[in-house]
């Protein structure tokens, strides 16, 4: 048997995070992912792309 388990994907996840957030960010982040209908790590991975044009090249 193969030693990776899961779906076969175009764009693994190996990285784990592990944040805190205060209050107001959580209620945000909920209401964000309710409204989306998404989930919060993928609600969390837009927020990440939003910070892109800022980068200075």
């Amino acid at each position: 048997m193969s030693p990776r388990t899961g779906r076969p994907t175009d764009n693994p996840k190996p990285y784990k995070l592990s944040v805190r957030v205060d209050e107001a960010s959580k209620k945000i982040l909920e209401q964000y992912t309710e409204q989306e209908k998404v989930s919060t790590m993928e609600a969390i991975r837009r927020g990440i792309k939003r910070l892109e044009p800022d980068l200075k090249k």
